[in-house]
Parts: C-alpha cells; structure tokens; sequence
C-alpha cells in the first residue's frame, strides 16, 4: 500500500505533503496514511476527523498519522481518537528523525503516541527541495515562508505554525531551478 498522504488547507501544506510523502517513506513506512491538517476553520477540523474515521473503516490494517495545524493546535484531541496512531506537530513533520521515530514506535508497538514540539521555540526552517508535485495539477508550490508574528485576535495561524521565519533566498531560488528542470 506505500504512503498515502491526504492534504487539508492551505498551498504551504500542499508543499510540504509533497516533503512528507518522500521523508515517510524514507523512513520506511508502509500501509500508513498521513492526514496533513487545517485548522483554520472548526468546519477543516472536522473534515480532517470524519476523514479518519471513514479512512479507517476503509483501510482498518493501515496507521495513521495526523500533522499540520489542527495536529499542532489540538495534539490531544486527536491523540484521543482511537482510530489514530500518531500526532506530529508542524515543525515535526519536517524532520526525517520524526517520521524513523514514527517507524520505530510502530515497529515496537511501543512509545509516545504524540510528538508536538513547542512551535513558538521554532525559530529558523530548514528548506526542502522536490523535484515535483504527485497531485498530477499543471502547478507547483514553492515554500518561502512559515509562521506569523501578528496575534489577529481571530487568527489561530501562529499557534499552527509559530513565528514567521523565511527559506533563504538562495534556496527558493534552487528550488525554482529544480521543479523547471524536471518540467
């Protein structure tokens, strides 16, 4: 079954769905679903939690794994559902470590089932190049920037994804070159 990765939200969570695909399977995943989520809206919540349900039901021998912001901002939540395997918080989903930590906890049937770190410590990012997008869409997604420091009273953007912190130029530039290059 390999890696199956289903993306709520925003352009940045489609980029990095594209990151995720490629750092579980690198760690070895298999037969695991990741819900990539949004938490913008309660309605994207929601959405996010009917669909593990039902992708549960669909697929009861698959893990499943929940990131992104509702993820980041309602660890417990999720955590609580039985029909899920793991949480990674936002900065974790980024980090090949979190995904083999992700394998070994399943391979053990043992170990934390939450792994959020502190998105507000966050203070840099490291960029992720791809060489394109699975989606098949006559688009592609550059990341140049993460986090936010505006407190909107309305907004629950920073706590999903920290403080604003940007790809070096130099880096987006390469990424740009690279999806070009491969069409």
């Amino acid at each position: 079954m390999g890696i199956q990765v289903i993306t709520f939200g925003c352009r940045l969570n489609a980029f990095e769905s594209e990151v995720i695909a490629r750092k579980a399977e690198s760690a070895g995943l298999d037969h695991t679903i990741v819900i990539n989520s949004c938490a913008v809206t309660n309605e994207a919540v929601a959405q996010a939690r009917q669909s593990i349900r039902r992708l549960k039901r669909q697929r009861p021998d698959a893990r499943i794994i929940v990131t992104g912001c509702a993820a980041q901002t309602q660890s417990a939540m999720f955590a609580g559902m039985a029909e899920v395997d793991r949480v990674l918080g936002n900065d974790d989903k980024m980090r090949t470590d979190a995904w083999r930590a992700a394998r070994a906890a399943f391979d053990a049937e043992a170990g934390e089932k939450v792994a959020v770190s502190d998105i507000m410590a966050v203070k840099a990012m490291a960029p992720h190049l791809v060489d394109g997008f699975q989606s098949g869409l006559p688009r592609v997604f550059v990341q140049v920037q993460n986090g936010c420091d505006h407190r909107c009273t309305f907004c629950i953007i920073p706590f999903g994804r920290g403080p604003s912190r940007s790809v070096p130029v130099g880096a987006v530039v390469d990424q740009v070159a690279r999806l070009v290059d491969n069409g």
